[in-house]
This record gives structure tokens, C-alpha cells and sequence, in this order.
């Protein structure tokens, strides 16, 4: 047993001739915080789009919790707990701070049907105001509290990477897939951002994978870190064992 919350097998992704994708296996654990890097091109956004069903790779196989889940929609797949972000925002700009960190939540109904809709109906209230107050409780977690009833659409860049953190999370991940996550963002929203992803991989056994070209962040957070080139895993192991290998220094890193 791998032990993987979600694992990819064997992944390829073909773009006409060019093979975006070969071989790949990669997993991550309940609880873990792994980063995959690489330079421009290497596959990473490819992969993240195959993990969270956006595209169905030309070979290999997905499983979450060892069942396999290659041909499961991206909606289903967020359903069952695997959320992810995106390079460019994906915010509901007409909606509010609140409101789009709410929406995450709604899928899941009120419970009662329509006659509870109608008639207001208790268990239908406190439902409401339990995801409220999860929303609120993120959103101030995220250190953008007094935004929330304020125009998504409006707001720079750092703060709505925020609120797309807030949104991924506010309806409990299994799995997150953070696609450079703290792009944007100022020291301190980056600080916010860690503390809050160690929360969910510790507090909540959320298994988190993020791609990220801040290196120095990346190695601070992750216990473990993937190296993608050219469509294929270079190298895996601890932020240390990462820095070390000469392989990843000359396609990546750089010398010392």
C-alpha cells in the first residue's frame, strides 16, 4: 500500500506531437504538504488539469483512496473532496467576498427541499448560518475579514488569491491542488497563506499539493518536494535532498 490519499500512475498527456506529459506517478498523503516544481514547461499546470479531471491524459490512471477515479468529472472529484485553484483568478466578480466563499458550500442543498425554502424552516436557518459562519471564520483566518461584504471583482490581486483560498477550503478538502498560490501576494498574505495550509494538512488531514516557482517558499513549507522536467518526475525527496542533487540544480535550481 502506497499509503496516498490521491496518486497519479503512468500519466501522459500527448499535445499533437509534442508529449506534455510521460510516465508520471505522483501521490500525496493525508496530511502532507508536497510541492512540485520545475521550469516553465515542464508539465506542472498539465498535471494539475488531469488531477482535477479538467483533462483525461492519453495514458495512466487517478485513484483517491485507492479506487479509481481516471474517468470522474471535475465535479465529481470536487464533490468527493478534491478542490484546486488556478493560475488566473476565479473569482465571482458580481458576488461578495462572503458570498463566493458561500457558494462553495451550497452545492450540498439546505436541506428539507422546497417546502423548507418556503416556510423557513429551522434546520434550513441554522444550516445557513453554520456556512456563514465558516465562511466568516476563514475569511478572517485569511486575514480578510472586513472584506466581506465587499465586490469580489475589484479587488487586487493578492487579496483575491486569498479568497479563492478561503473558497477552495471552505467546504472541507480532502485533497487541495494550489496552482502558485502565492503569486501576488504580499509578505504578509504569504505568511497567512502557510499558516493556513499547515492548519488544514495538520488540524484536518487535508493532503495539500501546490505548484509554486517561489522555490524558497516552497522548500520553508513542504515536507516533501517533486521535481517535474520535460513532462517527466527529474527527482523527489525532502527540501534538502531536493537543494542537493547536482540533477536538479543544472535543469532547475542553479548552481550554489
Amino acid at each position: 500500500m502506497s499509503g496516498y490519499v490521491f496518486e497519479a500512475r503512468g500519466v501522459g498527456v500527448r499535445f499533437g506531437g509534442v508529449r506534455a506529459l510521460t510516465g508520471v506517478d505522483l501521490g500525496v498523503r493525508a496530511g502532507e504538504v508536497c510541492g512540485l516544481i520545475g521550469p516553465n514547461g515542464a508539465g506542472k499546470t498539465t498535471l494539475f488539469d488531469v488531477l482535477s479531471g479538467i483533462r483525461r491524459p492519453d495514458r495512466g490512471r487517478m485513484f483517491l483512496d485507492g479506487v479509481d477515479v481516471t474517468r470522474r468529472s471535475p465535479v465529481w472529484r470536487a464533490r468527493h473532496g478534491v478542490r484546486r485553484t488556478f493560475q488566473r483568478r476565479q473569482l465571482f466578480g458580481q458576488l461578495s467576498v462572503a458570498d463566493n466563499v458561500l457558494v462553495a458550500q451550497e452545492w450540498r442543498g439546505g436541506g428539507g427541499g422546497l417546502a423548507a425554502d418556503l416556510l423557513a424552516a429551522p434546520g434550513r436557518r441554522a444550516r445557513e448560518r453554520a456556512r456563514r459562519e465558516r465562511g466568516e471564520a476563514l475569511l478572517a483566518e485569511c486575514g480578510i475579514g472586513e472584506l466581506g461584504p465587499s465586490y469580489a471583482g475589484g479587488l487586487p490581486a493578492g487579496r483575491g488569491r486569498m479568497v479563492e483560498l478561503a473558497r477552495a477550503v471552505a467546504d472541507r478538502p480532502r485533497v487541495l491542488l494550489l496552482d502558485e498560490p502565492a503569486s501576488g501576494l504580499s509578505e504578509t498574505e504569504r505568511e497567512r497563506l502557510a499558516a493556513v495550509v499547515r492548519r488544514l494538512a495538520g488540524e484536518e488531514a487535508c493532503a495539500v499539493l501546490l505548484v509554486e516557482h517561489d522555490v524558497a517558499f516552497v522548500m520553508e513549507l513542504c515536507a516533501r518536494v517533486v521535481v517535474l522536467d520535460l513532462g517527466t518526475v527529474l527527482a523527489e525527496g525532502t527540501p534538502a535532498e531536493i537543494r542537493a542533487d547536482p540533477l536538479v540544480r543544472e535543469a532547475y535550481l542553479g548552481p550554489r
